[in-house]
């Protein structure tokens, strides 16, 4: 008996119905990217591991998908790594290439390499698959789609508001509610020289990171286990579990951080961006969060999280500054700042709240009946001219009964029926059925573009 065929978990299939209400999230997004002036480029889908590697931090490198090596991968493998079942080792000699992470580390690879050929500051979107093996849940996936926007060669916080502009724009459109929780690296780093652990900046964050999925008592019980003193976690406390207006916590972050000057350089940072999306008056919220961290070792300044906030699916969309990340690739001083959208997580909330348009979904709006061959051959002619004109067509290839083909159109979702017959092919005529009201028509075939444009 043949095996059933199946899918790797954390990967999906996606029907018709799924795919229009996908590319119904990609265009509004790709709009959007091209109404503030990005460009869209591509990244191939595997990078060398020496370009994904370290750039995610220690937990980031053990969710990286690795390729072996094509033909014998093992021949360069030495037998000692072999015999002690060295994995860690013996992966450098078997694997040259991963499938990429996210889309900010190949691009910043991209800027690098094409550097000669871009004019600075440089806007870029992309919107391509990533894959990260971890494990598989509600809104989380092994493979998913990122949508990414990214100005590098600039300083100025303005990239900042401009991207809190597209998040506001983005989810405005798509009809969800979000809240945009918004911190600053610099921030993080005050506080982790002002409790005593500057050399744990990477434990704190990694650790507070997962504050709204744990709980504070299991953030403190983490940052135990990675080398922090009670002392010093019960300076970080108050810090942890500010609450207030926006003014109330920045004002409180500035006397806690007095000492730090790094930690005041992200405050006004933080004041900067809060300052101008306010003038905005954007729809969505936004919220200073100090225990926002957001887990990879490459954002140096603002940090952006967004959560939708009529489901409960975790962040939807994120980003932040990265002003050191070229420096990687032997670039120095190239600032960058972007944000990604989670495509499949926002799919997932547009699902849960039901908030798609009507029409999403319906591909084909004319279909003819197929009566046989002469009414067929105009139908293809009628159809080709529908099509000229913008509107979505097809011709049922079999003569089948009639009952069957108008049983196909509505289970299709086809609003329009289309009948050419021996009395339409003597007239010159075609009779046009609103699936939905039952009324008939009988039109010519320019009276048809005229009623369905």
């Amino acid at each position: 008996m043949a095996q059933k065929p199946s899918i790797p978990k954390g990967t999906r299939d996606f029907s018709p119905q799924e795919m229009a209400r996908r590319n119904y999230i990609f265009n509004t997004i790709r709009e959007v990217f091209t109404l503030y002036g990005f460009e869209q480029i591509e990244t191939p889908a595997m990078e060398t591991l020496g370009t994904l590697m370290g750039k995610y931090g220690e937990e980031g490198d053990k969710l990286l998908f690795k390729i072996l090596n094509s033909g014998d991968y093992l021949k360069d493998a030495p037998a000692e790594l072999l015999a002690t079942r060295d994995s860690v080792h013996l992966t450098n000699k078997i694997s040259e290439k991963g499938l990429r992470y996210d889309l900010t580390v190949p691009f910043a690879r991209y800027v690098v390499q094409h550097r000669g050929d871009i004019q600075f500051p440089f806007r870029r979107y992309q919107i391509q698959p990533v894959w990260r093996a971890d494990r598989p849940q509600r809104g989380r996936y092994r493979e998913f789609y990122q949508c990414d926007a990214d100005v590098v060669g600039s300083d100025s916080l303005l990239c900042e508001v401009e991207l809190i502009g597209i998040i506001n724009e983005v989810f405005g459109r798509l009809g969800i509610n979000v809240e945009i929780h918004l911190n600053n690296r610099k921030v993080l780093s005050g506080i982790a020289e002002i409790i005593g652990a500057e050399d744990k900046i990477t434990d704190i964050t990694v650790a507070i990171d997962k504050i709204d999925k744990i709980g504070l008592e299991k953030v403190n019980d983490e940052l135990r286990e990675r080398g922090l003193s009670d002392e010093a976690i019960g300076r970080l406390q108050p810090l942890l579990t500010l609450t207030g207006t926006n003014q109330e916590k920045i004002d409180t972050l500035r006397s806690l951080l007095t000492g730090s000057e790094t930690g005041r350089k992200g405050i006004e940072e933080i004041e900067f961006v809060l300052s101008h999306v306010a003038s905005l008056g954007l729809k969505s919220a936004v919220t200073l969060d100090v225990s926002l961290a957001r887990g990879l070792n490459y954002y140096t300044g603002t940090i952006l999280e967004v959560k939708a906030t009529d489901t409960p699916m975790g962040s939807i969309s994120g980003g932040g500054r990265y002003d050191n990340l070229t420096g990687v690739f032997g670039v120095d001083g190239l600032s960058g700042v972007g944000i990604s959208f989670g495509a499949d997580r926002i799919y997932d909330v547009l699902n849960t709240l039901d908030l798609y348009p009507a029409a999403t979904g319906t591909a084909t709006e004319v279909m003819f009946i197929n009566f046989g061959e002469r009414e067929a051959a105009q139908s293809l002619l009628c159809a080709m001219e529908l099509r000229k004109h913008g509107i979505r067509t097809e011709v049922y290839p079999d003569a089948a009964k009639m009952k069957k083909q108008m049983s196909f159109a509505n289970d299709k979702h086809i609003p329009y029926v289309a009948i050419i017959g021996e009395s339409e092919l003597a007239q010159g005529r075609v009779t046009i059925k609103d699936m939905k009201t039952g009324e008939q028509l009988s039109l010519t075939t320019a009276e048809i573009i005229e009623k369905l444009r």
